[in-house]
């Protein structure tokens, strides 16, 4: 069964105005457009992926960094 993706309008307000540096799985995807288990795949290919106790935290920059490497020119 396939699950309806939730489209967030106000991205300014969920991140308070700032760029934040890490971020949970649910606001990456968000914040790059993309679905939740793609984004989970890119963290980890970028190996971006960070866990903390029970919290598992994605670096953007590093995510921002690895996606460069696949632009056209």
């Amino acid at each position: 069964m396939a699950y309806k993706r939730k489209e967030l309008e106000n991205m300014e307000n969920l991140l308070g105005g700032s760029k934040k540096k890490f971020v949970k799985y649910e606001e990456g995807a968000a914040m790059f457009s993309m679905g939740l288990h793609s984004f989970m795949d890119l963290a980890k290919e970028a190996k971006a992926v960070y866990r903390i106790r029970r919290i598992v935290l994605v670096n953007t920059e590093i995510i921002e960094d690895y996606l460069e490497n696949f632009r056209d020119l």
